[in-house]
């Protein structure tokens, strides 16, 4: 307790920290604020009614990166995901688009041009997701919810307050990223998840404190196993399978350069949340495409993929993420441009030949760390689903893995690590007595 205090005063002794820690609590304050503002011209009696049915399937996933702004029908109502989504098209084209790596290789210039195609994107996938957002507004309370001045006047005004609502989260995820600690878009991600964490506690204490909930007894042990799924999270974020690398000396008149023996760190999630994302897309096409159906048959096929605490919706949810861990990993990871990259700098892995045997002996050493970590991300993914077939509050099981506490401990991780770094910077202790913080993105060992 003694260091934790001394550590604290530290990092309020730093000036540079200390600002840039209240710059982000500032703004995300701003963002937290802005989530309550409803959309004007709404019926606030009908409210209420459409917070409840915006909870559930798809649009729950959407109301949970939304910081619960869809369910309010807030003017921040479509959060940062058309960024998200916008950004992660734009990575895939640097991938498969010769233009797009080529940019990419032109570093801070490239890079510009990068961050302003993913901007005007933003703005397109914003606008058209306003549309259809305005467009379900419309179909709930039999229409009540829509004021009566205009469904034209109210789709355009509505659309272009929901794009500058975006825009603006975009905007403070950049500034939160330039002027605060950690990645802004991470962070305001994980602020509207984590907003919701101690209403899932009381709902549940609550729960079991009544009746025959089970006593306050079987609520610590839930929190005794949320403390123990947390901290597996946290070995499978940080998890690295580390592979050699010997450079070749080069002397340059009276100067030696190389020589030396660096690692690189494969990471066991190296896909990161993007799979159990992709995963839960996947699971919510059948249940609306047979909604349509009115057959018996489709009805049960729509109640295996509208119930998570169904045993087919796990096991086919956990084979989507083995499937998405594997096919992301491989668009992200590139084995033999590190062999080449290896090879211009006159470094290799001992005992194995440079070029093309680099990057397959690379290519399976990944291949190998990424199947348990695929298994377990799969485990992780299906836990919320057991967590509710357990009896637990639906809101609180959300918590008990998934994509909810896989963001909230990656973003954690990573923002620690900052804040370590900004420490070491200035000769003082890190967080740990023993060894460092690694986030999701730590660099190579030098």
């Amino acid at each position: 307790m003694k260091k934790f205090i001394e550590t604290i005063k530290n990092i309020w002794s730093i000036e540079d920290l200390r600002k840039r820690i209240l710059t982000t609590l500032l703004l995300v304050l701003v963002y937290r604020v802005g989530s309550y503002i409803t959309l004007p011209g709404l019926d606030p009696n009908e409210l209420a009614k459409f917070s409840e049915t915006s909870q559930k399937g798809i649009l729950g996933l959407f109301n949970m990166f939304a910081g619960g702004s869809f369910s309010r029908a807030s003017i921040f109502a479509l959060g940062i995901m058309p960024y998200i989504s916008a950004s992660i098209a734009i990575q895939l084209l640097t991938i498969a688009v010769p233009h797009f790596q080529k940019l990419q290789k032109e570093g801070d210039s490239g890079r510009k041009k990068i961050n302003q195609y993913t901007r005007l994107l933003t703005v397109v996938v914003t606008a058209f997701q306003a549309s259809a957002y305005v467009a379900y507004l419309r179909t709930q309370s039999g229409g009540a919810l829509i004021p009566e001045y205009g469904t034209f006047l109210f789709w355009l005004s509505t659309t272009v307050v929901l794009t500058a609502g975006t825009l603006f989260i975009m905007w403070l995820g950049e500034k939160i990223t330039d002027k605060g600690i950690g990645n802004g878009t991470s962070i305001i991600i994980m602020m509207g998840i984590l907003a919701r964490l101690p209403e899932a506690l009381l709902q549940e204490l609550s729960l079991k404190t009544t009746g025959s909930g089970g006593g306050l007894l079987l609520f610590l042990i839930e929190i005794a196993m949320f403390i123990l799924i947390t901290v597996g999270l946290i070995l499978l974020v940080q998890g690295t399978r580390k592979i050699p690398v010997n450079y070749a000396k080069r002397i340059v008149g009276n100067k030696q350069y190389g020589g030396v023996r660096q690692f690189i760190p494969l990471k066991v999630n190296a896909a990161g949340v993007m799979p159990i994302i992709f995963a839960q897309a996947i699971m919510f096409i059948p249940a609306t495409a047979i909604g349509f159906a009115t057959s018996d048959n489709a009805s049960a096929f729509i109640r295996i993929f509208s119930d998570h605490t169904n045993p087919w919706y796990n096991v086919i949810y956990a084979v989507l993420v083995v499937v998405f861990t594997f096919f992301y990993t491989a668009l992200i990871f590139n084995p033999t441009q590190m062999a080449d990259e290896m090879k211009r700098n006159n470094g290799f892995i001992p005992g194995v030949k440079p070029g093309k045997a680099t990057a397959d002996y690379i290519g399976a050493v990944m291949d190998r760390i990424t199947l348990p970590g695929a298994f377990f991300l799969a485990l992780v993914g299906i836990l919320p689903g057991i967590a509710a077939a357990a009896n637990i509050n639906s809101l609180f099981a959300t918590f008990f893995g998934g994509t909810s506490l896989l963001i909230m401990v990656g973003v954690i991780l990573d923002t620690l690590q900052q804040i370590e770094s900004q420490l070491l910077m200035r000769h003082y202790d890190g967080l740990m007595s023993s060894g460092r913080i690694k986030g999701r993105t730590s660099p190579a060992n030098a």
